[in-house]
């Protein structure tokens, strides 16, 4: 374990002064070395608080924070051997590329040959090799966020921080950007902590996602789990879409939980997250892309009858909103043809498919 939080808790006073805010409340997370960790939650669950307790910008109220076995929560930012990659970039606009790079060697009095070697190392690093000597309002959006990640990178630090560093590109550079992070980052094997609200960001780029919720960890796992086997409603509500439909456990049959849904029997893998007592009522998690759309039965597999309320045709995919017996079940066709294209008020068939449901706690029982 590289980077370790035990028990971290940050408290701060409300703005009107009548109440104390648990912003951070009992965070345990171990962070290995060269590890990609992702904080990813809402706005207000807490993550950003907790990068910045990493990084020194504010003290914990409660708890520890251990890096490479020494502990250091009381240590300012500058003597934390950590570099951060901020969303405003915050370089210097009237420094070129190679003086905003080159300005935390200067501080550590590293000049001359060597000063022009680990610049150049980072350049190259970072793609802005020939964009030295440009002055920051001469560069892209993209390029800008190039020389703060070169900056921070040049310092060689132990842990690289970034603060929803990509939120100021457009779409289509962010796609790019988070695929050179995380080229950059596995090439170097740095151990990296990344703060976003984005999911597909969070799921290109993690080894591990840590989602947070009111200041504590709701899960932290790989992207696969946290999809697939999410540990409550709340982190697979958050992560991708998702449908909810209450059913009643009836049995075990080996490695499957046998439910009722509305008229239907489904079987559901088991998951040692979750073991329910039969005969009590859970929530079925569904996700769109698990629901097979049809005019009639399929392969005589048991189905639900709909009718469609909305449709929308995205060329690669069509989405559907499917009223079901009370629900409104959202559903997803990939590469549709004309023939599989289904209008509003339609009947239709929608099989589930078994192998990819997920049996959650009914939170509210």
């Amino acid at each position: 374990m590289f980077l370790r939080l035990e028990n971290l808790a940050k408290v701060f006073t409300s703005r009107d002064g009548s109440a104390l805010v648990r912003a951070v409340d009992d965070v345990n997370l171990i962070i290995e070395k060269g590890e990609f960790v992702t904080l990813l939650g809402p706005s207000g669950c807490g993550k950003t608080t907790t990068l910045r307790l990493i990084a020194g910008f504010e003290f914990p109220s409660e708890g520890r924070i251990v890096l490479d076995g020494q502990e250091i929560n009381e240590l300012p930012p500058n003597q934390r051997n950590m570099a951060m990659v901020f969303q405003s970039y915050a370089i210097f606009p009237h420094l070129s590329v190679f003086e905003n790079i080159a300005y935390g060697l200067k501080i550590k009095k590293i000049a001359g040959a060597e000063l022009r070697r680990q610049v150049g190392q980072a350049l190259d690093l970072t793609e802005l090799t020939g964009l030295e000597n440009r002055q920051p309002n001469q560069l892209s959006g993209g390029q800008q966020q190039r020389v703060a990640l070169a900056r921070a990178l040049v310092m060689n630090p132990k842990v690289l921080l970034f603060d929803e560093p990509l939120s100021n590109l457009d779409a289509k550079l962010r796609v790019q950007m988070r695929s050179e992070i995380r080229r950059i980052q596995q090439g170097l094997a740095i151990t990296s902590v990344y703060v976003t609200h984005d999911q597909d960001e969070a799921m290109v780029l993690s080894d591990k996602i840590v989602v947070m919720h009111n200041g504590r960890i709701q899960q932290a796992d790989t992207a696969p789990n946290i999809y697939r086997r999410p540990a409550n409603r709340f982190v697979a509500d958050f992560i991708g879409r998702a449908n909810f439909l209450p059913v009643t456990v009836l049995d075990r049959l080996q490695d499957r939980w046998l439910v009722q849904l509305h008229d239907l029997q489904v079987s559901v893998p088991v998951s040692p997250q979750f073991m329910p007592t039969p005969g009590n009522p859970a929530l079925l998690l569904v996700r769109p892309e698990s629901i097979r759309l049809s005019r009639g039965p399929q392969n005589g597999q048991p189905t639900l009858t709909g009718k469609v309320e909305r449709t929308a045709y995205l060329g690669s995919l069509a989405e559907y909103e499917v009223a079901v017996a009370g629900e409104k079940l959202a559903a997803v066709h990939y590469d549709p043809g004309v023939e599989d294209l289904y209008p509003v008020g339609a009947t239709i068939n929608l099989e589930l498919i078994s192998e990819n449901l997920y049996l959650l706690p009914n939170e509210e029982s």
